[in-house]
C-alpha cells in the first residue's frame, strides 16, 4: 500500500504511518517525516492497532441530513410527468425553473432550486423539457400492410422465402429541393470557426428528386424532375425496370407510400400493365417511416442539400447525380432491425395506451 502505483494517496500516507511506527519511531518523528499533524498520526496508529488493515479505510459517514423526503421527490417526478395544461399552467412544456416554481406553489416544498429539480428527473431519465412529434395509427389494416413490407425486407412473401430472382425496391419522392443562391459566398471553416452561410439568399427555383433504392443490393436510382406526379414516377420505374437484373426478374416489389403519384389499386394496375413482373406494395397510411428510401433521403438532406447554397437548379441536379455515384460506390444495405415481432409489441403498447386514455375520458365524463 505504501509503494503501490495504484494506491490512493490517502491510503498510501496511512500505510507509511504504520510502517514508520513498526520501525519504532515516535509520533512526532512520523509527523515530521510525512508532513501530517501529530493528532492525525496518533489516529491512524491507534486505528491500525485496533482493527489492523481494515482500520486504515474511511469510516462510514452519516453526511448532511436530507433536505427533502422521498415523498417530495416522488411528487416532483409525478409533476414532471404531467402536462402543464393539467395543472392550469399557461405553458406548453415544463422546464426545471418552472417545475421548481410549481413545486413551491403547490406547497410540495417550501423552497427548492432548479438544479435540485433537474437532478431528480434525471435519475429516472425524465426530460419534460423535450418533445417529439408523432402520428397516431389510423389505418384499420395497419398490421397487415406493415407486416407485408417487413416480410419483404426479411426476404419473405406470404410465409415463403423470396427467390434469387426476386427484388425489393423502395421508392419515393423528395419534393421542393430549392436552389438558394446566397447573397454572399459561403465561408469555409477555419480555426475555432464553423462554416458560415449567409442568411439572405435569392430563390433559384425548386425541383423534385425521385429515388428508387434496392433494399438488399444497396443501389440507388435517382432522377430530378420539375415536379412530382404520375408521369415522373413512371419515368423512375422505367429507368429501373429496363435494366438488368430487373428486366428479366421474376418479381420486382415496389414499396411505396400513399402519395398521389402511386396511390391505390389504380397505381398498382397501371404499373403491372406496363411491367408485368412489377408488384406495387403500399405502406400503411401515415407510415412512411417503413419505407427504407426515407433513410437515403435523410442522408441526402444532411450531406447534399443542407446547407443549401446553389447558383441554380442545374447545379442542384448535378450534385444529386454525382452523389448517387459516390453513394453507390461504397453503399451497404441498411441494418433494418424492426421486425414483425417488434411491430406486434408496438401495437400492444399503443393499445394499452389508448385503453388507458379511454378509461380516463370515461372517468372524467362520469365525474362531470
Amino acid at each position: 500500500m505504501a509503494h503501490g502505483h495504484r494506491t490512493e494517496h490517502r491510503l498510501r500516507v496511512r500505510a507509511q504511518v504504520v510502517l514508520h511506527a513498526a520501525r519504532g519511531r515516535s509520533n512526532a518523528h512520523i509527523a515530521r517525516e510525512t508532513g501530517l499533524h501529530l493528532d492525525t498520526v496518533r489516529t491512524w496508529r491507534g486505528r491500525f492497532a485496533e482493527h489492523r488493515l481494515s482500520g486504515l479505510a474511511d469510516r462510514r459517514r452519516s453526511g448532511r441530513p436530507a433536505s427533502f423526503t422521498t415523498l417530495q421527490t416522488a411528487q416532483v417526478k409525478a409533476l414532471a410527468c404531467q402536462l402543464p395544461a393539467e395543472s392550469g399552467a399557461p405553458l406548453s412544456r415544463w422546464n426545471c425553473p418552472e417545475l421548481a416554481r410549481e413545486v413551491v406553489a403547490r406547497s410540495i416544498a417550501g423552497s427548492i432550486s432548479a438544479s435540485t429539480v433537474r437532478r431528480w428527473p434525471k435519475a429516472d431519465a425524465i426530460k419534460p423539457w423535450q418533445h417529439r412529434s408523432w402520428i397516431f395509427i389510423t389505418d384499420p389494416d395497419f398490421r397487415s400492410k406493415a407486416a407485408r413490407v417487413l416480410d419483404l425486407y426479411a426476404r419473405t412473401r406470404d410465409g415463403k422465402p423470396l427467390g434469387a430472382d426476386d427484388y425489393v425496391i423502395s421508392a419515393d419522392e423528395k419534393t421542393s429541393i430549392q436552389a438558394r443562391c446566397r447573397c454572399h459566398p459561403t465561408l469555409a471553416p477555419g480555426q475555432a470557426r464553423a462554416m458560415r452561410v449567409n442568411h439572405t439568399y435569392g430563390r433559384g427555383g425548386a425541383l423534385a428528386y425521385l429515388a428508387a433504392y434496392d433494399v438488399h443490393r444497396a443501389k440507388v436510382f435517382g432522377r430530378c424532375e420539375p415536379t412530382t406526379g404520375i408521369d415522373p414516377f413512371m419515368a423512375l420505374v422505367a429507368q429501373v425496370m429496363v435494366q438488368e437484373p430487373y428486366a428479366s426478374a421474376k418479381r420486382v416489389f415496389w414499396v411505396v407510400d400513399n402519395g398521389s403519384s402511386h396511390r391505390g389499386n389504380k397505381a398498382a394496375d397501371r404499373l403491372t400493365a406496363v411491367y408485368p413482373n412489377a408488384v406495387l406494395v403500399h405502406t400503411p397510411v401515415h407510415a412512411s417511416w417503413l419505407n427504407q428510401v426515407e433513410i437515403f433521403f435523410s442522408v441526402v438532406q444532411r450531406k447534399v442539400v443542407s446547407p443549401n447554397d446553389f447558383t441554380d437548379l442545374a447545379q442542384v441536379g448535378d450534385r444529386l447525380r454525382a452523389f448517387e455515384d459516390r453513394y453507390n460506390a461504397t453503399a451497404q444495405p441498411f441494418q433494418w432491425k424492426f421486425t414483425t415481432t417488434d411491430l406486434d409489441d408496438l401495437l400492444a403498447r399503443l393499445d394499452r395506451h389508448t385503453s388507458a386514455d379511454r378509461h380516463h375520458e370515461s372517468s372524467i365524463a362520469l365525474a362531470a
